[in-house]
Parts: C-alpha cells; structure tokens; sequence
C-alpha cells in the first residue's frame, strides 16, 4: 500500500465517552474527598495522559499546589499521588461501563476504513484493568479496534511519550510512520503523534478539548457551535496537528488527503 496503511485512535473523547467525561467526574469527586476543590479546566487539562501522572501534573499546578499546602501545611510528596490515584482508580472503573458507548458515526467509519484496507489500533490514557471494562461495552456496541495498548505494557511511559504508537505500528505490521495516521482529542494525544512522527490529527466535537457533552453541544445555536468548533480547531493546531476533523465521519476523506501529500512526497508534522 503506497498510502496511509493504518489509524490509531484514542478512546475516551474520540471513539467513546462524549466529551471525556467519566475520568473528568472522578478526578473532581477525589480531589474534593481530599479537600481540594478543582475546576473542571484543571481536571481536564492534563487529559490523555496516564491518569497517575495526571493525577499528579494537577498537583503540581500552582493553584492546586497552593490549596495543598494551605490545607496540609506542606507540598504534596509521592505519597499523596499514589494515595489519591488508589482511591481515583476503582471509582473510574466502576463507572466506566456507563461511559463506553461509541460516538456518532464512529463504528461506520471504522467500517468504511476497514473495507478500503486499513488496519485500526489504539492508545490510551487508561490503564489494562480500566480499558477491559470499555472494551468489553465498546464491543457490544460494535466497536473494537485491531489493537489496543495501555502505558501498563510500554513501563508506565504513556503519553506524550510514543512507545504506544510504536507498539501499534508493530503488532499492525504498518511499514512506515508516514503511512500512520494518529486520532485523538487531547492536546497530549496530538504531541504523542507528533514524537512518533506520524500524521497527528485532532477530532473536534465530542472531545475533552472541547468539554461539552452531547445534550449541550446539540442545545447550542449554530453560532456557537461554530465558535467552540474553531477555538477547539486552534487549540489542536496550536499543539501542533497536522489537520482536525469536526468528527469521525470526516476521516475517510481526510485519508485521501493525506495518501496524495504522500504520494507528493510530503511528510507528516512538516509545516
């Protein structure tokens, strides 16, 4: 195949859970069991990455930081990370099965994607026992992908790392980083394509970046919903993406797009 031989997909906020929401609830609920009220943009600025990291990139924004040791009389310590990740990860799995069910045109993109050739992977913030639970929902729904891999096999290295790209590009037996294209809808997933060097691509509505569920994105006026598409486009270009795509149903077409910058001999993350 001279093109693009196969995609990468993230799950939560891109082919699941609109709007990222079941580890943004949690992170809220233990922070706040702990005595620290955060804000949902601290919550989900981090998003994408593993959520033990995630957990501490939060405490060591300034804000947070602040709040910590007003409360506890000293900066948070390794311990306070561990001891909040062990409360935060059986409260995300025991929820994540409500969040599982795949966004609007995914699985038909899938298997328009699949029938022109193309393999499927994926990466994840999430870590083994977490992506089993959504695996197994997502597969009832109809989704599954050719591949999946959490930061647990790649030694804890997740995003923005790319050992998870490179695993998928393995297992998948795709022959070139050029001919990969990497989906998501984080800032970290954007920066996990580009260290891989593959096509970074940021996914619009539906996404963390975005932050809106469903019901609220379709209540606002068309106005608005332009405005929000555009400053979440910007926000995935300026990490550095290659393109954005409003959803998955534009992702066939940018396919073709990208198989004739091949073809032109262009490469991914080349501005």
């Amino acid at each position: 195949m001279s093109g693009v031989e196969g995609i990468i997909l993230d799950w939560a906020g891109t082919t699941v859970d609109f709007g990222c929401f079941a580890p943004v609830n949690v992170f809220l609920q233990v922070f706040m069991d702990n005595g620290i009220e955060v804000t949902v943009e601290e919550a989900r600025k981090p998003m994408g990455m593993l959520k033990i990291d995630h957990i501490k990139t939060m405490l060591e924004m300034k804000r947070i930081n602040d709040l910590w040791r007003e409360k506890y009389g000293r900066n948070f310590n390794e311990e306070d990370v561990y001891d909040l990740y062990s409360k935060f990860e059986p409260l995300l799995i025991s929820s994540l099965a409500r969040f599982s069910e795949p966004l609007p045109d995914v699985v038909e993109t899938i298997n328009t994607l699949r029938r022109s050739g193309l393999k499927i992977g994926s990466t994840t913030g999430y870590t083994d026992k977490m992506l089993e639970v959504v695996l197994e929902n997502a597969k009832t729904y109809g989704y599954e992908p050719d591949f999946w891999i959490t930061p647990d096999a790649t030694n804890s290295c997740g995003r923005p790392f790319p050992y998870m790209i490179y695993r998928n590009i393995e297992a998948l037996k795709l022959s070139a980083t050029c001919k990969v294209v990497k989906v998501g809808d984080t800032k970290s997933d954007i920066e996990e394509g580009l260290n891989a060097g593959v096509w970074s691509v940021g996914v619009v509505v539906g996404s963390s970046q975005m932050g809106l569920n469903y019901a609220e994105f379709q209540n606002l006026p068309q106005i608005k919903k332009n405005e929000v598409i555009k400053v979440t486009e910007q926000a995935f270009l300026d990490a550095g993406a290659d393109f954005t795509i409003n959803t998955m149903k534009e992702l066939p077409e940018l396919i073709k797009k990208i198989n004739e910058f091949i073809e032109e001999g262009r490469r991914p993350n080349a501005k």
